[in-house]
């Protein structure tokens, strides 16, 4: 199979657009402007990049970064096989050289000497030296880099450099709009309206704990994941125990706060 075919997204994801991101984001890959988008865990930047993979018609490629993540894990190694050693290319060297989309998911986890790879891509020379290849890729004209991260984890440990950060343009994303959150609970879980706006309510108390013990509230990725509990029979209670307060905390008091909210609202 055609490499560009195998990455493409083959139906349309389920997005709920919230402002004007999805106008933002089509004129930003016209012009091939790489992408950073930032927002809290589970707000949908990852759904929001595969509905724009899809929309675009282009191929997605996503990498799940961490801090064991090295450069030759995103542009490739040469490996050795009963053949004898061949080179294997990494996804970022894959995007590039079809055209793909490439989505570095939650980029800050990875070593910023790993991340520094990207910059020759980033700019207007987009390509990819593969050293240890001695090889120059010429991105695709259809490559676009995106990358992801949520700035209340941040710390001068773990932050993307400035030389990084300024060859992106960038979009903010948060938790939507309560009428809005509530009806993508309800279509991505099956649940009704009245059981998501519940589920809804306690997420928005959660998170008027944020900085008071928790370092993030209940995100709507939770949410999803206590409605479709709750659809398979569930008790909405022992859902909500399961999906949105033992993710977050350990701590006795913060789960005791969260319970009787969830109690409040669900007797």
């Amino acid at each position: 199979m055609d490499l560009r075919n195998q990455y493409l997204v083959r139906s349309e994801p389920y997005y709920h657009a919230v402002g004007d991101e999805i106008e933002r984001f089509e004129a930003a890959y016209a012009n091939r402007i790489p992408m950073m988008l930032k927002g809290p865990t589970g707000c949908g930047k990852s759904r929001f990049v595969e509905y724009m993979a899809w929309k675009l018609g282009k191929p997605l490629i996503t990498v799940a970064c961490n801090e064991d993540m090295t450069a030759a894990d995103l542009v490739g190694r040469f490996l050795l096989d009963k053949e004898g050693t061949r080179w294997q290319d990494g996804p970022l060297t894959t995007a590039a050289r079809i055209g793909a989309i490439c989505y570095l998911d939650e980029v800050v986890e990875a070593r910023q000497d790993t991340t520094v790879v990207i910059h020759p891509l980033t700019d207007h020379r987009r390509i990819l030296p593969l050293d240890k290849k001695g090889e120059v890729v010429e991105a695709h004209p259809d490559f676009q880099i995106v990358i992801s991260y949520n700035p209340g984890y941040q710390s001068a440990m773990k932050d993307l450099k400035t030389s990084t950060k300024q060859r992106f343009a960038a979009m903010d994303f948060d938790y939507p709009a309560p009428e809005v959150e509530r009806e993508i609970v309800a279509h991505e879980s099956g649940v009704d309206a009245a059981t998501a706006n519940k589920l809804v309510e306690v997420a928005i108390r959660s998170r008027h704990l944020k900085g008071h013990g928790l370092d993030e509230g209940i995100s709507t990725r939770l949410l999803v994941y206590a409605g479709s509990l709750i659809t398979k029979g569930i008790a909405p209670l022992i859902a909500c125990e399961m999906a949105l307060i033992c993710p977050i905390t350990d701590d006795p008091d913060l789960r005791d706060a969260l319970r009787a909210a969830t109690q409040t609202l669900f007797a």
